[in-house]
């Protein structure tokens, strides 16, 4: 392939992943794929500098600024830096410095620091008040995400002393925090986030605060962008007067007088990088003199006096002694790799994901082979390759389980997906998932039980499936929280009230796959009864309701299930309705279409959404001629400018409150 053709196509393929991992936060390749895709390009333009395009993606920082957010034009611009992979490219920088420090007449300090893998922000601080954070956007015009800085609790709201500065930091979340946060997602039914880098990028670009308070983002501080007081001579002293200020400076920093001791605190920073408590993907090397700094100048895109250093990834070889079945808290059934025991990137691996079952035909892995493993900085190890050639014979095919291993149920695989799900609704492995979902909104809507508290319950022993909420007490819940007498009150009031909700909660609440609150709605007017429901056959479904073949004999097997059958049997014995109830109709929003934008106050946008629904309305996420309400809550950004322009009528969040009355 010609050289203009194959930079074509990287630049094609650079732009698309790009836009996933900075605006979309949603990667599909690791970031040393990426990083060898651009390095691949910058080469090539190295080679033919004729034809570098300003629109090339060596050319650009980051990513774009959503729209929704208001624009915020950087003072100075938020820079991104040069990537290296070996010590020798290192030296190469040294050498470089050395001979304009030799043409100046600098010294050639340097500082090292780690490279925290997240989405570095700019916090602007008036009077020593926090008055402005914005994302980096595309080094020179960023998001304006204040409202979401401000609930990140490590940034200072006031400074310990009334100064005018700009600091650049990387907002994150930590390694533990991150397994906690997918955890919940998983047990929500929610989309994992697929490394802490893109969740923290998500967290912070929320258009609604209230979620970024709830997300457990962090900050490190790394530099000083603008301060028109003290003069510093170095890039430590700066650091250190951060720090005094009150900053949650970055923690791994080393002044280092040669390149050597920065080559020496590089390999420190990567034999530690499964003790640091947040995920990095490299080291940054600075010339700490600022004077020299400036001398040494800038390119459009990165400075001149810094590059970074990226930890290429480790492979190993070991072999594959079993393959075990692990079941999630969502009832997919995990095969796992057991390893014997080898050391990557500073770790000993021992048992690692083995995804899916297409995952183990694509390889054509079988229990007893050798394979290669690999580990990238923190991203969990993966089975990256088998090695046929030194198989005996002796290797044995592996087989995904038809039922759960823990609970006995049948385990299927439905058209169209990689995972093997358990189906029992008693499944212990599936306890938390089946019991937060019962009691959410989406569910029997009990006011109190979420994640933490079903946690507990199950972690205490006080109950281990779905029908044992129904038989707690209010002392079993106030032993949970010091002084929890009052809480345990309302909580049991609440499980209480859940009794009398519709047969549509109840459906909705069993977790069924394909079966959502619309569709429970449907089948909660049609039968009746659950009684009802739970004798309709596939035919009856399919025929007389309209519903998709997949769908009813999701429905049919679910109900077939002895474990269902069960629970129902405890359900009704604890009170619980199983009838649908007469419903008071109230049509009012009827042919009306809202779009709602900026951040809400009383409501969240799905409790906004569901009520305009309710009342018949419909919710849409683009405004038109067609919309007959924009519901603006605060920082709404280009609908509502569209809404006006329109003419289409504006309502505030009080108004909306008037209408709903």
């Amino acid at each position: 392939m010609e050289a203009k053709e194959r930079i074509e196509e990287l630049r094609k393929t650079i732009n698309y992943h790009s836009k996933k991992y900075y605006d979309e936060d949603k990667p599909e390749i690791s970031d040393y794929e990426y990083d060898m895709l651009m390095n691949e390009l910058k080469e090539l333009e190295k080679e033919h500098p004729e034809l570098i395009t300003p629109d090339s993606p060596t050319q650009k920082v980051g990513g774009h600024v959503k729209e929704d957010f208001a624009k915020v034009k950087h003072e100075v611009p938020l820079q991104s830096l040069q990537d290296i992979f070996s010590f020798e490219e290192l030296y190469d920088f040294d050498k470089r410095i050395k001979e304009k420090a030799e043409e100046y007449g600098e010294e050639t300090n340097y500082c090292v620091e780690t490279k925290i893998d997240g989405l570095s922000c700019a916090l602007k601080y008036e009077k020593g008040i926090l008055v402005q954070g914005a994302t980096r956007g595309d080094g020179l015009v960023g998001e304006d995400v204040t409202p979401n800085v401000k609930t990140i609790k490590s940034i200072p709201h006031k400074l310990k002393e009334p100064l005018d500065i700009t600091v650049r930091g990387e907002i994150f979340i930590g390694k533990k925090e991150f397994e906690t946060l997918n955890e919940e997602r998983e047990v929500l039914g929610q989309t994992l986030f697929a490394n802490a880098r893109n969740a923290a990028a998500g967290s912070l670009r929320q258009l609604n605060s209230k979620i970024t308070a709830e997300r457990p983002l962090d900050i490190y501080i790394f530099n000083v962008q603008k301060f028109d007081g003290t003069t510093f001579n170095s890039h430590w002293e700066e650091l250190n007067f951060l720090a005094d200020l009150g900053f949650n400076v970055v923690p791994f920093r080393k002044l280092c007088h040669n390149i050597d001791e920065a080559a020496q605190a590089i390999k420190e920073i990567g034999d530690r990088r499964e003790e640091l408590t947040f995920g990095i993907d490299g080291a940054v090397v600075k010339v700490d003199n600022l004077k020299f700094r400036e001398e040494l100048g800038t390119t459009f895109k990165v400075p001149k006096w810094a590059i970074a250093y990226k930890y290429p990834p480790e492979k190993k070889e070991t072999i594959l002694k079993d393959i075990i079945c692990q079941v999630g808290r969502t009832g997919v059934i995990t095969p796992m790799a057991v390893l014997e025991p080898v050391k990557v990137a500073g770790s000993t691996i021992s048992k690692t994901t083995l995804h899916n079952e297409d995952f183990i035909k694509e390889k054509g892995l079988m229990i007893g082979d050798h394979v290669v493993i690999q580990k990238q900085g923190d991203v969990i190890p993966e089975v990256v390759d088998v090695l046929k050639d030194k198989r005996t014979g002796e290797e044995k095919e592996f087989e995904m389980p038809k039922v759960c291993p823990v609970c006995g149920a049948p385990a299927v695989r439905e058209p169209g997906e990689a995972a093997i799900r358990c189906t029992g609704i008693e499944c212990s492995a599936k306890a938390l998932r089946n019991i937060v979902h019962f009691a959410s909104n989406d569910g029997m809507d009990i006011a109190g039980l979420g994640y933490k508290i079903v946690e507990q319950l199950l972690d205490n022993k006080l109950i281990k499936d779905i029908a044992d909420i129904y038989s707690l007490t209010v002392e079993d819940v106030a032993s949970l929280k010091k002084n929890g007498k009052k809480f345990a009150e309302n909580l049991i009031n609440a499980i209480n009230e859940s009794k009398n909700r519709d047969l549509e909660n109840l459906i909705s609440a069993f977790g069924i796959r394909h079966v959502g609150k619309k569709l429970a709605k449907v089948l909660a007017k049609k039968y009746g009864t659950l009684e009802n429901l739970m004798n309709a056959t596939a035919f009856d479904l399919t025929t007389k309701d309209d519903i998709g073949e997949v769908i009813a004999e999701s429905i049919c097997s679910f109900f077939k299930e002895k474990q269902t059958i069960d629970l129902v049997h405890r359900l009704v014995k604890a009170g619980v309705n199983t009838k649908h109830l007469e419903e008071q109709i109230d049509n009012r929003f009827d042919g009306k279409t809202f779009v709602i934008t900026g951040s809400l106050s009383k409501y969240s946008r799905v409790e906004a959404s569901d009520i305009i629904e309710k009342m018949g309305g419909k919710t849409s996420s683009s405004v038109s001629k067609k919309t007959d309400y924009v519901l603006a809550g605060e920082d709404a950004g280009s609908k509502l400018d569209k809404a006006q322009k329109l003419g289409v009528t504006v309502i505030s969040e009080e108004e909306f409150e008037q209408m709903i009355k």
